[in-house]
């Protein structure tokens, strides 16, 4: 009973006795408290082993993933911080003793600290500071000030205030006597406050005392590893280096993925030269054989493969640049690197295909529209833009030059490549039957095969297995259909560049029959004949190499290339179009490496042809601003006031005599869209539509060009219903017109009629629109637009032919404007008055 009443007094909160004081700490210290910190130290490491460092940027200070965002009390959190948080609360809650505004429970400044520090990890910062500065307002006695005025800082910092972070731990190491590791922590913070602030000098300062501070061997390596970065970002490899040697020798004493990165960063830090190269593969060697660098292979792969690329020894480049790809664990920026690094290599080496496909392997492993992103998009695009005219090119070199070979020439080049295709082939077929008979050989000792021996056909998994892969070496993959034996037949033809065999638009033939394959008559018949054929070849063949001619220079920024490629087209006696531009090009490629060309260039330009705008343009460079009138951009400001005033049949003639003359120029591609939107104007849907198409497909890569496919995409489905809408009664809802038809000749009367309607308009106080309004080549319209129903616009089409002071009798009809909207898409005009405008007996 005694014992009952103690232990019912104890529980007290109001009660300053040594019995009460002592119960509530040590329920709160072993109790709540205790929980509360498993909770928080699982949290800690659930956060560390999902936490994954970015070794190629300076690491943070503290390993913890930070969001923009800020966190709200009420949105979903980390379970064990919640806990956390839950039992902190509770201990201030049930063992908090406020007597006399006085906390009497030496455990709550504790709980204090670990809800603020749950808050802080869910990145809930301002519930965080909150905590932090109740324990320093509140508990000036307390043996936590100094760690929650840390906390405070690092929450501070969170916040996006460094400034004040800074000026705060300043004052606490002046006035306040520190524990080695809170004078860590206390730097280590102000460092980061430094590197946020770009003052890189001064963080280096913090991390070298925080370093010498801490006792915690994952913290030195970390600071020393920063200090690295640091300074390698400043362009002090030597101290960079000595701060990565310190990792190194911290060993197993903190985290190896720090001495590993240490190492790799030393060895990128180190200028490869002809004495030191066999020390450093031997140095990467041994990290790459060492069974305990097996989780960061990875990177040392990549390493390794960079060192090899440096010393021109690329086949192993390569090799290791895969190995690093497939001992990659997941880490996409790894990934990217070593992709763009594969696509970079390819390009150099002219393997477009191939480059393209590691550039766009690149994309999926970047961020989406950061700025590298962008940048490999850009290279990206352009590049596809250099494979459909290498393809080109390569394609049409490969036929022209089989057209031009003598027919006894011909019929060896062709004999021989048979013969190779019938030795691959055999090959192949041997290395097969030998792999699939050792396997079946290894299944027919195990217990399943000898189970199936004496078997019937089909029945036996072995027989039936060899019954497979002979149909499959004899005769490919083939679909199960009728005449499965024949392939489609495909127009063929064998590059020269390759030495395979490809269709007639660039692409490796794979539906061709083992007879056709085999057969010196069907290659033989696959080269045309015709003069006509090869002339276009010989014009696509000009214009492609003049396109990567300009890709180079102006994309790509390769000189050399560029100059080749349009070198090319005048030795390849072009059509006159390209020969102006390509000079001119390579006139500016020549002046821009100083080569003695340039002069010679600019010579044969200003001679062979003194009358065009580049020779004005090396005679005069004002010619080139953007304000003369002869300039590309002043053409095309000028012919847009024409498409605006509808003299489209102007605008599609003067396009076509500008996108001759300014070939090559950026801004051809805007004239093409001018063209076919003019076009449709003029001749309807159907010209529009391939109009458009012409675009999308001709400049794939252009705003332009991307403009009209989406155009072709989305628009143009829209525009293609052809059928008119009833116009039942004589109320239907909807916009009405008026339209009065006239010929183009007779524009001078639909002018005066426009006059005429404009003034109705006004003296009958309407709010109606009207518009001339060109429908064909030889037909327009004079459209009075904005009757809210059918009713209204009939009215007023009698009123004005009734009313003696209009008197307007012209042919005129009421239409939907849905349905006028049909009639000047389509040009249907006709259907529409025998459809509608004719009465059904």
């Amino acid at each position: 009973m005694v014992l009952g009443g103690l232990v019912f007094n104890s529980c007290s909160t109001k009660k300053d006795k040594f019995l009460n004081r002592n119960w509530h700490a040590l329920n709160t210290k072993y109790n709540t408290l205790y929980n509360g910190n498993i909770a928080f130290d699982q949290g800690r490491e659930e956060l560390n082993s999902n936490y994954r460092d970015d070794y190629w940027e300076i690491l943070p200070v503290e390993r913890l993933e930070v969001t923009d965002e800020v966190k709200l009390d009420s949105e979903n959190n980390n379970p064990n911080f919640i806990i956390a948080e839950e039992k902190a609360t509770k201990a201030i809650q049930k063992h908090s003793m406020d007597i006399k505004d006085e906390e009497r429970n030496p455990q709550t400044d504790e709980a204090f600290l670990l809800l603020g520090k749950a808050r802080y990890f869910d990145q809930r910062y301002i519930p965080a500071l909150e905590s932090f500065n109740y324990i320093l307002r509140k508990y000036t006695e307390s043996d936590k000030l100094n760690e929650a005025t840390i906390w405070r800082e690092k929450t501070n910092m969170r916040l996006d205030n460094p400034e004040l972070a800074i000026k705060n731990l300043q004052r606490l190491f002046k006035f306040e006597r520190l524990k080695d590791q809170e004078h860590a922590d206390a730097n280590a913070v102000m460092a980061q406050c430094y590197i946020n602030l770009k003052a890189k000098d001064t963080a280096i300062q913090k991390l070298k005392i925080a370093q010498a501070y801490t006792k915690k061997n994952a913290e030195k390596g970390r600071y020393l590893f920063i200090i690295g970065q640091l300074y390698n970002n400043l362009g002090f490899k030597d101290s960079a280096n000595y701060a990565f040697d310190k990792v190194i020798a911290l060993n197993r004493k903190s985290p190896r993925v720090y001495m590993i990165n240490a190492h790799l960063k030393k060895i990128q830090n180190t200028e490869i030269t002809d004495t030191n190269q066999e020390e450093v593969l031997e140095y990467l060697t041994e990290l790459e054989e060492n069974r305990e660098n097996r989780p960061f292979l990875d990177k040392i792969y990549r390493e390794i493969a960079q060192f090899h690329l440096n010393t021109q020894s690329d086949s192993l480049a390569i090799i290791y640049f895969n190995k690093s790809l497939m001992a990659n664990t997941g880490e996409r920026k790894l990934n990217a690197l070593n992709y763009k690094d594969l696509g970079d290599y390819y390009f150099d080496q002219d393997a477009y295909k191939t480059s393209g496909a590691y550039y766009d392997s690149t994309l999926t492993n970047l961020v989406v529209n950061t700025k590298e992103h962008r940048r490999i998009k850009k290279k990206l695009d352009n590049l596809e833009d250099v494979i459909k005219y290498e393809d080109i090119v390569q394609y049409a070199d490969s036929v022209i030059t089989l057209y031009e070979m003598p027919e006894a020439e011909r019929k060896a080049y062709f004999e021989e490549l048979i013969a190779e295709l019938k030795r691959k082939d055999e090959e192949a077929a041997q290395a097969e039957l030998e792999r699939t008979t050792a396997g079946f050989a290894t299944f027919a000792e195990s217990k399943g095969g000898k189970e199936n021996k004496g078997k019937f056909y089909f029945y036996n998994i072995t027989s039936l297995g060899y019954g497979k892969n002979d149909f499959r070496t004899r005769w490919g993959d083939r679909t199960l259909e009728d005449d499965w034996r024949w392939s489609n037949k495909a127009r063929t033809l064998v590059s020269e560049a390759t030495g395979e065999a490809v269709l007639a638009n660039g692409q490796p033939a794979t539906a061709i029959s083992d007879e056709q394959k085999y057969s010196l008559d069907f290659y033989l018949s696959q080269i045309p004949t015709d003069e006509k054929v090869i002339d276009s070849l010989w014009g696509e063949r000009n214009f492609a190499n003049y396109q990567l001619g300009l890709i180079y220079k102006e994309k790509f920024k390769e000189n050399l290339l560029a100059a080749g490629k349009l070198e090319r087209v005048l030795a390849l006696n072009p059509e006159e179009r390209l020969i102006l531009p390509s000079k001119y090009n390579l006139y500016k490629i020549y002046e821009e490496t100083g080569s003695p060309l340039a002069q010679n260039m600019k010579q044969d330009i200003i001679r062979n042809h003194p009358d065009t705008r580049y020779a004005e343009i090396l005679l005069n460079p004002q010619a080139v601003l953007a304000g003369n009138t002869d300039s590309p951009d002043a053409r095309y400001a000028s012919l847009y006031k024409l498409y605006e005033q509808q003299e489209y049949l102007q605008v599609i003639t003067l396009t076509q005599d500008y996108i001759n003359k300014f070939t090559g120029d950026p801004i051809v591609p805007k004239f093409e869209m001018l063209k076919a939107n003019a076009i449709g104007r003029l001749q309807g849907f159907e010209s529009f539509k391939e109009a458009l198409n012409f675009v999308a497909l001709t400049y794939p890569n252009n705003p332009e060009g991307k403009k009209a496919e989406a155009m072709v995409a989305n628009q143009l489905p829209k525009l293609e219903a052809k059928e008119f809408s009833p116009e039942t009664g004589s109320t239907g809802a909807g916009n009405w017109k008026v339209v009065f038809p006239f010929k183009i000749k007779d524009n001078e009367k639909a002018l005066k009629l426009k006059e005429r309607l404009e003034a109705s308009i006004k003296d009958l106080n309407y709010k109606n629109v009207v518009s001339k309004d060109i429908y064909t080549l030889e037909d327009q319209f004079v459209v009075v637009h904005g009757f809210r129903s059918k009713d209204f616009a009939l009215g007023y089409a009698e009123l004005i032919k009734k009313n003696k002071d209009y008197r307007i009798y012209d042919e005129n009809f009421v239409v939907l404007s849905n349905n006028y909207k049909i009639i000047q898409v389509h040009k249907n005009l006709n259907a529409y008055k025998a459809q509608i405008l004719t009465p059904k007996p």
